[in-house]
């Protein structure tokens, strides 16, 4: 809908993704920072005032707006190169490989980004976007699970995102492959953890349960 409309003539709402699209060069040189955004403004033809109103909490807002945009952006790559078809451990890698493809020609903001989610009052929107982001690539991986393993696949799954984007931000090998290298062993990890919990609870189904146990010795057949 956005792509036919001038982003003079955008809601705030439609003119955030088109706005960090255009952030994005800027924070290489002046950071997520009100001259940044002034300049993005500028870049699309809209007044800087109202460019601020799309952000009024300033960086943090910013870093938000992208990490949920690169979410959807992920989610519709997985979905364009038929991820279902995929084996689960594929569907896992693929999703981190688009978020690291995404990420290679803005590596500065990533940068950026994270020294502003570093600092202790952004601990929480660190969490929050970090989750967000693991939920998104489990559920663009196909994942439907509702029980508390819904929770473990998502922490674990959050570690080696950061874990990796961390490493590649100081990974200078060609193509990334140090990088990729890595992520691959931290995949490793989490389908050995998945595995083991699949066999914990196959063996649980089969023990037999102390409820019926005891219902049976206050029951017994006839």
């Amino acid at each position: 809908m956005t792509d036919t409309i001038a982003p003079a003539d955008m809601t705030l709402d439609e003119l955030r993704p088109v706005l960090v699209e255009a952030l994005l060069p800027n924070v290489a040189f002046d950071g997520w920072s009100a001259a940044a955004l002034d300049a993005s403004a500028a870049a699309i033809g809209i007044p800087a005032d109202r460019a601020r109103l799309v952000f009024p909490g300033g960086a943090t807002e910013m870093i938000d707006a992208w990490i949920l945009k690169t979410d959807h952006d992920m989610a519709a790559e997985m979905a364009r190169r038929g991820a279902a078809a995929m084996k689960i451990r594929d569907r896992i890698t693929t999703a981190i490989r688009i978020r690291i493809d995404q990420a290679r020609p803005h590596k500065e903001a990533v940068r950026r980004a994270f020294a502003v989610l570093a600092q202790p009052q952004n601990a929480a929107l660190s969490a929050r976007t970090l989750w967000r982001s693991a939920d998104a690539m489990w559920r663009a991986a196909g994942d439907t699970a509702t029980d508390f393993n819904h929770y473990t696949k998502r922490l674990s799954l959050g570690g080696v995102y950061a874990a990796t984007l961390l490493y590649w931000l100081q990974d200078e090998s060609e193509d990334d492959a140090d990088t990729f290298a890595f992520l691959g062993r931290r995949i490793d990890t989490i389908m050995q953890v998945e595995k083991a919990k699949m066999r914990f609870r196959e063996q649980a189904g089969n023990r037999p349960r102390l409820s019926r146990f005891l219902g049976r010795l206050r029951y017994p057949a006839a």
